[in-house]
């Protein structure tokens, strides 16, 4: 869907076809499309109008800032959000120090590698899809159930704070990102918890100053 938007296929202002097309076209399901579809709302290429459907901006002035705007801003603050981010998911990455296996380590490798080659190719949707990978491995492993619902209930909030500062995001900034995961990795793989609880929240908070909130 992204190179149809920017090759032109899906042309500014043309109504993308419904979700239950695009998921029988795509043979994913209906919550992989809608991940998808948020992604590609925030990084501006579409826009979804209640009602109406969901069309492309990518071209079209004046649809979005640079900067992108909080999809929740109507209801809570950005800075609410990612301080709940740092509290959930240092927990979440110190208790995965603890019983996080050697495979699921090289999937968090290969998923950091993955953000980095979809950062280099300009492909956005690859280097988003990929940070949201990371962050759902650890959360699987963290060996608690109540944490794991909690991170479940509100993870369209919360995975949001990934994808929107993306379109601002400059390169320095993403190569900090991704050695941060790798920091994060390392930590795990020394069984180190409280050294994945301190790299997750550096982590998340260095992402929170990348979406211009400061938590300190």
């Amino acid at each position: 869907m992204q190179n149809l938007i920017l090759e032109g296929t899906w042309k500014p202002g043309q109504k993308i076809p419904s979700q239950r097309t695009l998921s029988e076209d795509y043979d994913i399901s209906r919550a992989s499309l809608r991940e998808a579809l948020l992604t590609l709302e925030t990084l501006g290429l579409i826009r979804s109008e209640p009602g109406r459907g969901t069309f492309v901006t990518h071209g079209q002035e004046g649809t979005r800032s640079k900067e992108g705007r909080w999809r929740y801003a109507d209801s809570l603050p950005l800075r609410d959000v990612f301080q709940t981010r740092i509290m959930l998911e240092s927990e979440i990455a110190a208790l995965a120090a603890q019983g996080i296996d050697d495979g699921s380590l090289d999937r968090l490798e290969a998923a950091t590698e993955e953000m980095q080659r979809g950062w280099d190719l300009g492909d956005l949707v690859t280097n988003v899809e990929a940070d949201l990978l990371f962050h759902q491995i650890i959360v699987g492993h963290c060996g608690n159930r109540m944490l794991q619902l909690l991170y479940e209930n509100a993870a369209e909030i919360l995975t949001e704070t990934q994808r929107q500062p993306i379109p601002a995001t400059r390169t320095e900034r993403m190569q900090a990102s991704i050695a941060e995961h790798r920091e994060v990795i390392a930590a795990l793989r020394a069984r180190d918890p409280e050294g994945a609880r301190a790299a997750m929240a550096t982590h998340i908070r260095n992402t929170a100053l990348s979406a211009a909130v400061d938590l300190d």
